[in-house]
Protein backbone atom coordinates (compact mmCIF):
# COMPACT_ATOMS: atom_id res chain seq x y z
CA UNK A 1 0.00 0.00 0.00
CA UNK A 2 0.97 3.72 -0.82
CA UNK A 3 2.67 5.23 1.96
CA UNK A 4 0.35 7.79 4.21
CA UNK A 5 1.03 11.28 3.90
CA UNK A 6 -1.11 12.55 6.73
CA UNK A 7 -3.09 10.90 9.51
CA UNK A 8 -6.54 10.31 10.38
CA UNK A 9 -8.23 13.22 12.36
CA UNK A 10 -10.91 12.28 14.58
CA UNK A 11 -13.40 13.84 12.50
CA UNK A 12 -12.81 11.53 9.74
CA UNK A 13 -15.76 8.76 9.07
CA UNK A 14 -15.00 5.21 7.38
CA UNK A 15 -18.28 3.83 6.08
CA UNK A 16 -19.44 0.33 7.03
CA UNK A 17 -23.05 -0.55 5.78
CA UNK A 18 -26.33 0.74 5.80
CA UNK A 19 -25.16 3.99 5.92
CA UNK A 20 -22.83 3.49 9.26
CA UNK A 21 -19.55 5.29 9.23
CA UNK A 22 -17.28 5.36 12.69
CA UNK A 23 -14.54 7.79 13.22
CA UNK A 24 -10.56 6.40 12.81
CA UNK A 25 -10.66 6.67 16.61
CA UNK A 26 -12.29 4.29 18.71
CA UNK A 27 -12.73 4.98 22.44
CA UNK A 28 -12.56 2.25 24.89
CA UNK A 29 -11.68 2.25 28.50
CA UNK A 30 -11.45 5.71 30.18
CA UNK A 31 -9.70 7.16 33.12
CA UNK A 32 -12.98 9.32 33.56
CA UNK A 33 -16.89 9.15 32.22
CA UNK A 34 -16.47 12.75 31.31
CA UNK A 35 -13.75 11.65 28.30
CA UNK A 36 -16.71 10.46 26.46
CA UNK A 37 -18.94 13.70 26.37
CA UNK A 38 -15.55 14.77 25.45
CA UNK A 39 -14.59 12.81 22.89
CA UNK A 40 -17.68 12.82 21.29
CA UNK A 41 -17.42 17.00 21.31
CA UNK A 42 -14.19 16.69 19.13
CA UNK A 43 -15.71 14.47 16.56
CA UNK A 44 -15.15 10.92 17.69
CA UNK A 45 -18.67 8.89 17.44
CA UNK A 46 -16.96 5.05 18.02
CA UNK A 47 -17.61 3.93 21.35
CA UNK A 48 -15.83 -0.09 22.36
CA UNK A 49 -17.94 -1.78 25.57
CA UNK A 50 -17.06 -5.05 26.81
CA UNK A 51 -20.51 -7.55 27.37
CA UNK A 52 -18.49 -9.98 29.31
CA UNK A 53 -14.37 -9.95 30.00
CA UNK A 54 -12.87 -6.89 31.58
CA UNK A 55 -16.83 -5.81 32.72
CA UNK A 56 -14.92 -3.63 35.55
CA UNK A 57 -12.61 -1.70 33.62
CA UNK A 58 -15.15 -0.54 31.71
CA UNK A 59 -17.57 0.75 34.27
CA UNK A 60 -16.16 4.74 33.11
CA UNK A 61 -16.88 3.94 29.47
CA UNK A 62 -20.20 3.01 30.24
CA UNK A 63 -21.09 5.77 33.15
CA UNK A 64 -19.86 8.21 30.24
CA UNK A 65 -22.56 7.12 27.62
CA UNK A 66 -25.38 7.66 30.21
CA UNK A 67 -24.20 10.89 30.69
CA UNK A 68 -23.82 11.57 27.13
CA UNK A 69 -27.33 10.09 26.25
CA UNK A 70 -29.29 11.78 29.17
CA UNK A 71 -27.90 14.90 28.68
CA UNK A 72 -28.48 14.77 24.59
CA UNK A 73 -30.31 11.91 23.10
CA UNK A 74 -30.40 13.51 19.93
CA UNK A 75 -26.54 11.72 20.17
CA UNK A 76 -27.46 8.45 19.85
CA UNK A 77 -28.43 8.88 15.95
CA UNK A 78 -24.67 10.06 15.58
CA UNK A 79 -22.70 7.49 17.72
CA UNK A 80 -21.73 3.96 17.16
CA UNK A 81 -21.45 1.49 19.91
CA UNK A 82 -19.86 -1.91 19.40
CA UNK A 83 -20.02 -4.21 21.92
CA UNK A 84 -17.40 -7.07 22.44
CA UNK A 85 -18.24 -10.67 23.74
CA UNK A 86 -15.45 -12.95 24.29
CA UNK A 87 -17.22 -16.27 24.82
CA UNK A 88 -16.68 -18.90 21.96
CA UNK A 89 -19.46 -20.97 22.58
CA UNK A 90 -21.80 -20.55 19.59
CA UNK A 91 -25.09 -20.81 21.90
CA UNK A 92 -23.59 -18.19 24.51
CA UNK A 93 -22.80 -15.58 21.68
CA UNK A 94 -26.34 -13.98 21.83
CA UNK A 95 -27.31 -13.79 25.62
CA UNK A 96 -24.21 -11.18 26.66
CA UNK A 97 -25.33 -8.45 24.52
CA UNK A 98 -28.82 -8.50 25.30
CA UNK A 99 -27.34 -8.00 29.01
CA UNK A 100 -25.35 -4.72 27.60
CA UNK A 101 -28.90 -3.51 26.48
CA UNK A 102 -30.48 -4.23 29.91
CA UNK A 103 -27.66 -2.49 31.57
CA UNK A 104 -27.13 0.46 29.15
CA UNK A 105 -31.51 1.53 28.41
CA UNK A 106 -30.02 4.70 26.59
CA UNK A 107 -28.63 2.45 24.00
CA UNK A 108 -32.21 2.66 22.90
CA UNK A 109 -32.11 -1.16 22.57
CA UNK A 110 -29.55 -0.95 19.67
CA UNK A 111 -26.02 -2.25 19.79
CA UNK A 112 -24.52 -1.21 16.26
CA UNK A 113 -21.68 -3.92 15.67
CA UNK A 114 -21.03 -6.98 17.39
CA UNK A 115 -17.60 -7.80 17.97
CA UNK A 116 -16.15 -11.39 18.67
CA UNK A 117 -13.28 -10.84 21.14
CA UNK A 118 -9.67 -12.38 21.72
CA UNK A 119 -10.10 -14.64 18.06
CA UNK A 120 -8.26 -17.78 17.46
CA UNK A 121 -8.09 -19.63 14.27
CA UNK A 122 -9.15 -22.23 15.38
CA UNK A 123 -12.42 -21.38 16.43
CA UNK A 124 -13.56 -18.43 14.49
CA UNK A 125 -14.78 -20.35 11.59
CA UNK A 126 -18.15 -21.44 14.23
CA UNK A 127 -18.17 -18.61 16.09
CA UNK A 128 -18.13 -15.55 12.86
CA UNK A 129 -21.20 -17.74 10.84
CA UNK A 130 -23.27 -16.77 14.89
CA UNK A 131 -21.64 -13.24 13.68
CA UNK A 132 -22.62 -13.00 10.42
CA UNK A 133 -26.42 -14.07 11.80
CA UNK A 134 -26.59 -11.07 13.90
CA UNK A 135 -25.74 -8.69 11.24
CA UNK A 136 -28.34 -10.94 9.31
CA UNK A 137 -31.02 -10.71 11.60
CA UNK A 138 -30.39 -7.37 13.24
CA UNK A 139 -29.99 -9.55 16.50
CA UNK A 140 -29.62 -6.09 19.26
CA UNK A 141 -29.82 -4.15 16.48
CA UNK A 142 -26.30 -5.00 15.07
CA UNK A 143 -25.78 -3.14 11.26
CA UNK A 144 -22.11 -4.50 10.78
CA UNK A 145 -20.04 -7.35 12.67
CA UNK A 146 -16.33 -6.81 14.19
CA UNK A 147 -13.64 -9.19 15.44
CA UNK A 148 -10.87 -8.82 17.87
CA UNK A 149 -7.87 -11.19 16.79
CA UNK A 150 -4.47 -12.54 19.04
CA UNK A 151 -3.77 -14.58 15.73
CA UNK A 152 -2.86 -12.71 13.20
CA UNK A 153 -2.65 -15.61 10.56
CA UNK A 154 -6.68 -15.79 11.75
CA UNK A 155 -7.11 -12.50 11.05
CA UNK A 156 -5.26 -12.47 7.77
CA UNK A 157 -7.88 -15.41 6.69
CA UNK A 158 -10.79 -13.70 7.72
CA UNK A 159 -9.54 -10.17 5.87
CA UNK A 160 -9.29 -12.51 3.35
CA UNK A 161 -12.37 -13.60 3.51
CA UNK A 162 -14.39 -10.37 3.94
CA UNK A 163 -17.08 -11.44 6.23
CA UNK A 164 -16.25 -9.08 9.01
CA UNK A 165 -17.06 -5.04 8.39
CA UNK A 166 -13.69 -4.45 10.84
CA UNK A 167 -11.20 -6.04 13.08
CA UNK A 168 -8.66 -5.57 15.39
CA UNK A 169 -5.55 -6.35 15.74
CA UNK A 170 -2.64 -5.80 18.44
CA UNK A 171 0.88 -3.71 16.69
CA UNK A 172 3.26 -1.33 18.40
CA UNK A 173 7.06 -1.36 19.01
CA UNK A 174 7.32 -4.21 21.50
CA UNK A 175 5.01 -6.84 19.32
CA UNK A 176 5.78 -5.63 15.70
CA UNK A 177 5.05 -9.09 13.98
CA UNK A 178 2.11 -8.05 12.39
CA UNK A 179 4.70 -6.26 9.98
CA UNK A 180 5.56 -9.35 8.47
CA UNK A 181 2.88 -11.73 8.29
CA UNK A 182 -0.32 -9.31 8.57
CA UNK A 183 0.51 -5.99 6.64
CA UNK A 184 2.06 -7.20 3.53
CA UNK A 185 -1.11 -9.26 2.47
CA UNK A 186 -3.95 -6.29 3.52
CA UNK A 187 -5.53 -4.56 0.74
CA UNK A 188 -7.75 -1.34 0.35
CA UNK A 189 -10.74 -3.84 -0.82
CA UNK A 190 -10.63 -5.63 3.01
CA UNK A 191 -12.46 -4.67 5.74
CA UNK A 192 -11.29 -2.01 7.79
CA UNK A 193 -8.26 -2.91 10.05
CA UNK A 194 -8.37 -1.28 13.38
CA UNK A 195 -5.15 -1.42 15.87
CA UNK A 196 -5.08 -2.11 19.56
CA UNK A 197 -2.57 -2.11 22.38
CA UNK A 198 -1.38 0.90 20.32
CA UNK A 199 1.06 2.09 23.53
CA UNK A 200 2.59 -1.26 23.54
CA UNK A 201 6.19 -0.61 25.17
CA UNK A 202 5.75 2.85 26.06
CA UNK A 203 9.12 4.26 28.47
CA UNK A 204 8.78 6.25 31.48
CA UNK A 205 12.35 8.20 32.08
CA UNK A 206 13.07 5.57 34.76
CA UNK A 207 12.78 2.93 31.83
CA UNK A 208 15.78 4.65 30.16
CA UNK A 209 17.37 4.99 32.54
CA UNK A 210 17.89 1.42 33.31
CA UNK A 211 17.94 0.41 29.63
CA UNK A 212 21.68 2.90 29.69
CA UNK A 213 19.56 5.16 26.89
CA UNK A 214 21.66 8.76 26.78
CA UNK A 215 19.65 11.56 27.87
CA UNK A 216 20.24 13.42 24.26
CA UNK A 217 18.08 10.77 22.32
CA UNK A 218 14.35 11.34 22.03
CA UNK A 219 11.94 9.94 24.38
CA UNK A 220 8.83 9.59 22.62
CA UNK A 221 5.76 10.77 23.78
CA UNK A 222 2.87 8.58 24.83
CA UNK A 223 0.83 10.26 21.49
CA UNK A 224 4.05 8.98 19.35
CA UNK A 225 3.08 5.61 19.53
CA UNK A 226 -0.48 6.11 17.84
CA UNK A 227 1.50 8.25 15.46
CA UNK A 228 3.73 5.07 14.72
CA UNK A 229 0.89 2.64 14.59
CA UNK A 230 -1.16 4.92 12.22
CA UNK A 231 2.16 5.76 10.09
CA UNK A 232 1.48 2.25 8.78
CA UNK A 233 -0.82 2.18 5.77
CA UNK A 234 -2.87 -0.90 6.75
CA UNK A 235 -4.02 0.11 9.35
CA UNK A 236 -7.08 2.12 9.22
CA UNK A 237 -7.82 3.36 12.76
CA UNK A 238 -6.60 2.47 16.78
CA UNK A 239 -8.64 1.79 19.86
CA UNK A 240 -7.50 3.54 22.45
CA UNK A 241 -8.00 4.60 26.14
CA UNK A 242 -7.56 8.17 26.98
CA UNK A 243 -6.97 8.65 30.87
CA UNK A 244 -8.40 12.18 31.00
CA UNK A 245 -10.46 14.26 29.01
CA UNK A 246 -7.21 16.46 28.28
CA UNK A 247 -5.88 13.39 26.38
CA UNK A 248 -8.14 13.74 23.62
CA UNK A 249 -6.55 17.19 22.57
CA UNK A 250 -3.12 15.45 23.03
CA UNK A 251 -3.91 12.68 20.83
CA UNK A 252 -5.17 15.59 18.08
CA UNK A 253 -2.24 17.15 18.15
CA UNK A 254 -0.42 14.52 17.63
CA UNK A 255 -2.19 13.17 14.77
CA UNK A 256 -2.29 16.68 13.34
CA UNK A 257 1.95 16.34 13.53
CA UNK A 258 1.37 13.78 10.24
CA UNK A 259 3.01 10.02 9.82
CA UNK A 260 6.18 9.26 11.66
CA UNK A 261 9.51 9.18 9.16
CA UNK A 262 11.50 5.90 8.65
CA UNK A 263 14.29 7.26 10.84
CA UNK A 264 11.73 7.90 13.44
CA UNK A 265 9.86 4.37 13.38
CA UNK A 266 12.99 2.61 13.28
CA UNK A 267 14.29 4.23 16.60
CA UNK A 268 10.23 3.26 18.10
CA UNK A 269 10.83 -0.33 17.01
CA UNK A 270 14.61 -0.36 18.24
CA UNK A 271 13.23 0.90 21.89
CA UNK A 272 11.01 -1.90 21.82
CA UNK A 273 14.05 -4.74 21.14
CA UNK A 274 15.53 -3.04 24.04
CA UNK A 275 12.71 -3.13 26.00
CA UNK A 276 12.15 -6.98 25.04
CA UNK A 277 15.58 -7.67 26.27
CA UNK A 278 16.60 -8.18 22.94
CA UNK A 279 19.40 -5.40 22.20
CA UNK A 280 21.39 -3.19 24.40
CA UNK A 281 22.79 -0.12 23.95
CA UNK A 282 26.43 0.00 22.42
CA UNK A 283 28.99 1.64 24.66
CA UNK A 284 31.43 2.30 21.98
Amino acid sequence: MEPRLALPKLTDRLPLRDGLEVSPICIGTVGHPDVVPAAFEAGINFFFVTADMHWPIYENVREGLRRLLTSNPAARESLVVGVVAYVTQPEFCWMPFEEVLAEMPQLERRIDITIAGGCYGHEFPTRVAVFKKHREDRHVGARAIGASFHDRIAARAALEAGDLDLAFVRYNPLHPGASQDLFPHVNAEQPWLFNFKSTGGFLEERHYKALAVADEFWRPHITDYYRFVLSEPALDGVLCAPPNVGSIRELADALAKGPLDDEDRQYMLDLGELARGEARVATQ
